[in-house]
């Protein structure tokens, strides 16, 4: 007897189900939970958590020659005719959980566009995996836009372009 009532609640189960394929579902579908890695992993932001750095600070001049910047592991170029006139620039990269550097005078402007490579040799599993962009952030870190990137996974380097100067980091 428990048999047939098992058999029948079977058959009452997959018929229901097969009836309402194609149905739209009664609410929002709540996103799936994430893994307790992957959730330690990724970050509301979609910055990429790194082991934090020493802070590293650089002032430069530089002119209409162009030049190079050294922040830490990073490394800002200034390409010849990207400024008519010498200015002097600070890059600060600070000490935090997410590789990012701010660059002033803020907005300074490129007649031609400098290129920033950022290291993320220090960051977790998902800065191998997945490619990696430079974003353009405000001060509380949240994305505004992403640059024109290029990711090397075998260095563990990205570069980007940049117009202007303010907040960079490292996104996914």
């Amino acid at each position: 007897m428990k048999v047939a009532h098992l058999r029948w609640a079977a058959l009452v189960i997959t018929a229901a189900a097969l009836l309402g394929c194609g149905e739209p579902p009664l609410g929002p579908v709540p996103p799936p939970p994430q893994a307790s890695l992957i959730g330690s992993i990724l970050q509301a932001t979609g910055l990429l958590g790194c082991t934090p750095m020493p802070t590293a600070t650089a002032t430069q001049t530089v002119g209409a020659a162009g030049g190079v910047i050294r922040i830490g592991p990073h490394t800002l170029a200034i390409p010849a005719g990207a400024l008519n006139a010498p200015v002097t620039i600070t890059a600060t990269a600070p000490s935090d959980n997410v590789n990012r550097v701010r660059f002033q005078p803020e907005g300074l402007v490129f007649q031609r566009a400098a290129t920033l490579t950022m290291s993320y040799a220090n960051c977790n599993l998902l800065g191998t995996l997945l490619p990696k962009r430079i974003a353009y952030t405000n001060d509380a870190l949240t994305i505004l836009s992403y640059v024109l990137s290029l990711d090397n996974l075998f260095t563990k380097y990205v570069t980007g372009r940049l117009n202007h100067f303010s907040n960079y980091a490292i996104a996914w």
